[in-house]
């Protein structure tokens, strides 16, 4: 006789009391087949004073004590992580504890992101005890939920329009800063994660995609920018130049103060990549 594996059991007991939970609140809940195992087990769309919107979430429901940590929960990322990261619709995790009875939350997506941009995706979601989810929090958490998804879709579109406009497609998990002169030009600095440069479009130059790394970047008049910046050339024509410069580019000042900070913010996103 085919037996129900009692973990199996305790799944659908999570799913069921999450599902219960937000149905009793409004909300729409559809279940995703267990026979797939992509990492996620429910969508769920938003009521708002019994409307229901566009916002939309996934999660990855967990029940069992084998998920108990000192903190609360642990949730493995396994080979979801590309996905929950950096795909279309966020991903959150709830986890049922059988003993106490209660679900615990967290949004996946945003700690996944916020490891990567530290350079340590995490091999697991953190559930901290303190993020009860019942009658009483789950305003709470459907309005940190729905937050996040109108900023996270606010993303998304803001990045199609950019691509749009400069003639590529970036990816979801892509760093781009865009920024308007003084004379309305257009300037956008795209990193993609692992790779040793980034990719500087100018509306002034047509959008050609220019190649440009911290060691190319020239700033005049500046040596307390440190070693990184324009380390390509010799320290005479660092000083020498009278303009900043890079890879090919002359710019002006504001504008290759705004390179600098650029590639600041996303040395991370190139930490560890192979020097061409």
């Amino acid at each position: 006789m085919t037996t129900i594996p009692s973990g199996r059991r305790m799944e659908q007991a999570a799913v069921n009391a999450l599902r219960t939970l937000l149905q009793s609140h409004d909300h729409v809940v559809e279940e995703i087949s267990g026979q797939n195992d992509y990492g996620e087990d429910l969508f769920v769309t938003f009521a708002d004073a019994g409307r229901v919107t566009n916002d939309v979430i996934k999660v990855q429901v967990k029940g069992g004590a084998s998920w108990r940590r000192a903190y609360g929960y642990a949730v493995p990322v396994r080979q979801h992580g590309e996905t929950w990261a950096n795909g279309n619709v966020p991903v959150f995790c709830v986890v049922l504890d059988p003993d106490e009875g209660r679900l615990y939350w967290a949004n996946a997506t945003e700690q996944l992101r916020r490891g990567a941009r530290k350079g340590r995706p995490p091999r697991t979601v953190r559930v901290p005890a303190t993020a009860v989810l019942d009658d009483t929090t789950v305003g709470t958490f459907v309005d940190a939920a729905r937050a996040y998804v109108g900023g996270y879709r606010g993303r998304n579109a803001v990045l199609a329009h950019l691509g749009e406009m400069a003639g590529v497609a970036f990816g979801s998990s892509d760093h781009v800063l865009h920024w308007v002169n003084e004379y309305e030009e257009q300037l956008i600095f795209w990193q993609r994660p692992g790779e040793d440069h980034a990719t500087l479009l100018h509306s002034d130059l047509d959008w050609h995609p220019v190649r440009i790394t911290p060691a190319q970047l020239v700033i005049p008049g500046s040596p307390s920018l440190g070693v990184e910046f324009g380390r390509d050339y010799p320290e005479e024509i660092r000083r020498g130049l009278p303009f900043p410069y890079v890879s090919g580019v002359i710019l002006n000042m504001p504008e290759a103060l705004w390179l600098a900070s650029c590639f600041s913010a996303t040395e991370w996103a190139r930490r560890g990549a192979e020097v061409g």
